[in-house]
């Protein structure tokens, strides 16, 4: 269905790009219109009143006109402000990275309400935990990407051998981003990446847990490597590309 001329949406700014003397290309990420791009007119100019209100980690409730290439914001309300994230390097790389994820998975105009909320608060998490030093920034990473995944058809079969179709036995197993999920020891010879007892536990639960019951995990460094490994080839296999925030996120968690 069109859009109506004049339309109204909440959402955030996934991206942007100036443009000519003081305009500003936007990438919109909208509950009721999924993903779309938008042309913000004047709003580096500093009497702008767009300007404050299309802030990156910014809900905002906008009014659009749809233009010929590009809709046009014609007003903007700030309605949450994610200020600690801004001011956190680690959280704030932690929040462009799922904006990039939503931005690189997403097809214009395809809403996704439900991946909507997901982002939102996975933004007051992030927020939460910004200048602190708690796993749970980490979890709600791990979490994003699994129910981005399951959101968008992509959901890692972690219960069965995605080659042959038996029970996984409680042993390590194998991983395959090509195949769809865990392999069977006996089907690791298909180029499926070795994958311990420990992370399959810890992806199944993140996968099959609310995230109000998920325990509060301390897990050893080499365990978090590993399944964040994990999770980055199966994302890698079906973008089909790198992202540039995931290079900035590892450097910021070790500064």
């Amino acid at each position: 269905m069109p859009h109506p001329r004049v339309y109204s949406a909440e959402g955030f700014v996934l991206r942007r790009t100036d443009y000519g003397e003081a305009d500003r290309i936007l990438t919109l990420f909208t509950g009721t219109h999924g993903k779309t791009r938008a042309i913000a007119k004047g709003v580096r100019r500093t009497t702008s009143r767009l300007a404050g209100h299309l802030e990156p980690f910014t809900r905002a409730q906008l009014l659009l006109a749809t233009g010929r290439d590009l809709d046009i914001v014609t007003q903007a309300e700030a309605r949450e402000r994610f200020e600690r994230i801004a001011g956190d390097f680690w959280s704030a790389s932690a929040a462009w990275y799922i904006a990039e994820l939503v931005d690189r998975f997403l097809e214009d105009a395809d809403p996704h309400p439900r991946l909507y909320q997901l982002f939102v608060e996975t933004l007051r998490r992030l927020d939460g935990y910004a200048g602190t030093d708690s796993p749970r920034g980490w979890m709600a990473l791990r979490f994003f990407e699994l129910r981005l995944l399951d959101a968008l058809g992509y959901r890692p079969g972690l219960r069965l051998c995605v080659n042959c179709d038996q029970p996984l036995r409680p042993e390590n197993q194998g991983y395959s981003a090509e195949k769809g999920g865990a392999v069977c020891p006996d089907c690791m010879r298909y180029g499926a990446r070795p994958l311990s007892l420990p992370a399959l536990k810890v992806l199944r639960l993140l996968q099959g847990t609310d995230w109000a019951e998920l325990p509060r995990l301390k897990l050893e460094p080499a365990l978090r490597g590993e399944i964040e490994a994990t999770l980055q080839a199966t994302i890698r296999y079906h973008l089909e590309r790198e992202l540039k925030s995931w290079a900035f996120l590892q450097q910021a968690a070790h500064l």
